[in-house]
């Protein structure tokens, strides 16, 4: 399948769809219209469109954890267990099925019964099928999401959808640049805009299906220009196959100024250019990742930086935050540390409802510097693409315009580095080939110096290893014994 210039015809998803039915058995399962009349039997509270509208008007932050093992009536259970803590459950998907390797997938499904656990890092819908999938959806009084990590997750939509899912994360771009290490980013975005396609099919039969971009990307040291651009950008291209309802992400980066700043931003920019790509019948929200990086290992501490990431979801007015749990530096959550981290992610919020970040200067600015250096990206990517927006990512990429920090693709250019200020925002060591212009390289530089003179050192590589591990050392930035040295 190759990139396509605009809409894909009502004719060729369904010769499209043909192939990829073809992928899996359960394949067969699928019927379109059956689909679409089953999404439209489920009441309105299984809707995860409906939600996100009703909480952005309302000005709620709805709480979303990670959840997903190999068999079903385990993941109903899972999902049950948490479902009194959170507005919105997940269904995330194993790692076999990312990387559409069913057969090995249904081992793991084959020894999970043998052995009465999961023996999967998540859920393998694809091979469950649709009638199990309605079991699952059927099971519960809240809306589900699809979230997995998928370069090619076309059959895996075809089935969720059909099964009452009302919501799949994921793009083109963030889940193939930060996931993978070979994959063409020209397939990845053809594969993605079958499924905005086929989401947008949806939504013209009366069905308001979620799409929602993966924000964090790497999720280290990811500078809230970059995300946003590809957020925007992959938003953009979900509008343009007739999707309707959007949710554009970003991830914590720890400094409560920057992560404040890039959610209103986010949604201002967004608007802005939606707006001006021509779409004004749109459904924007926006989410929060809960931190992204290394977590500390000590229980007690880890709940520290879930509040930190709860606080910052709750002030910036995220539409959902995805939570974290008190065991991400040990593996696989258990079902009692999920909901734990949900519990006291509930807490923050809700004690902070009623509260508004002030409209610093320092704020204000920030905002509008992020705004500023998004513009200068998506600017050129627009140039770059001419009258193809997918096009321009792909060569955007290629020209180091976009560049995600430690992604592993080979298409990634890899030469933007990013580093904490003197507050723990994180900027540009090395802008590489993305084209900030050279005042905004300037703010960046002057800020980096300032934590460089306050720690007696030569900005460089070796501060960007230090803040890769400072978190789980328990700190933002991380200073090493530097700090410590000039003071004495």
């Amino acid at each position: 399948m190759d990139i396509v210039k605009g809409k894909i015809s009502k004719k060729s998803l369904m010769e499209l769809r043909k192939k990829v039915l073809e992928d899996w058995p359960t394949g067969a399962e699928v019927n379109l219209q059956e689909g679409v009349k089953y999404q439209l039997s489920l009441p309105e509270n299984m809707n995860f469109a409906k939600a996100l509208a009703q909480a952005d008007a309302e000005k709620k932050v709805l709480l979303q954890p990670r959840a997903g093992v190999a068999l079903v009536e385990e993941h109903i259970r899972l999902l049950k267990y948490l479902e009194p803590e959170c507005d919105l459950l997940p269904t995330t998907i194993d790692a076999y099925t990312r990387q559409n390797r069913y057969e090995e997938a249904q081992r793991g499904i084959d020894k999970s019964q043998a052995a009465g656990q999961s023996l999967l890092n998540g859920f393998p819908a694809v091979n469950h099928g649709i009638k199990k999938c309605k079991m699952l959806v059927e099971s519960l009084e809240k809306p589900v999401e699809v979230r997995h990590g998928t370069p090619d997750a076309r059959l895996l939509a075809e089935i969720t959808l059909a099964a009452g899912f009302s919501s799949f994360e994921g793009g083109g771009i963030s889940y193939n640049i930060p996931y993978t290490k070979k994959v063409p980013l020209e397939k990845s975005i053809a594969y993605w805009q079958y499924i905005d396609r086929l989401s947008g099919y949806y939504e013209d039969e009366g069905v308001s299906i979620n799409r929602e971009p993966f924000g964090p990307l790497s999720g280290t040291l990811v500078p809230p220009f970059i995300s946003h651009s590809i957020a925007i950008i992959e938003g953009l291209l979900a509008l343009e196959q007739g999707v309707r309802s959007i949710t554009l992400g970003y991830g914590q980066a720890g400094n409560l100024i920057q992560d404040v700043a890039a959610i209103i931003s986010l949604r201002e920019l967004a608007d802005e250019y939606f707006h001006q790509s021509g779409y004004d019948d749109y459904a924007l929200s926006t989410v929060f990742h809960q931190w992204m990086g290394g977590f500390p290992e000590d229980e007690s501490k880890a709940y520290g930086v879930i509040s930190w990431g709860a606080v910052a979801a709750a002030l910036s007015k995220a539409t959902k935050v995805i939570v974290k749990t008190p065991h991400e530096a040990m593996g696989i959550p258990t079902k009692e540390a999920n909901r734990q981290g949900l519990i006291c992610t509930r807490q923050v919020v809700s004690m902070l409802a009623d509260q508004e970040m002030p409209q610093t200067q320092q704020l204000l600015d920030e905002v509008a510097l992020i705004k500023r250096e998004t513009r200068c990206v998506i600017d050129k990517v627009f140039e770059l693409g001419g009258d193809c927006l997918a096009l321009g990512a792909v060569q955007a990429f290629k020209a180091g315009v976009l560049d995600v920090p430690f992604a592993p693709s080979t298409a990634n250019p890899g030469r933007l580095m990013p580093v904490r200020d003197n507050h723990g925002a994180i900027r540009l060591l090395d802008r590489g080939g993305v084209p900030i212009s050279d005042d905004i390289y300037e703010i960046h530089k002057e800020l980096i110096q300032e934590r460089a003179k306050e720690e007696g050192r030569e900005p460089g590589f070796q501060m960007v290893i230090d803040d890769i591990y400072a978190i789980s050392k328990g700190k933002l930035v991380g200073r090493g014994n530097y700090k410590a040295k000039t003071k004495k």
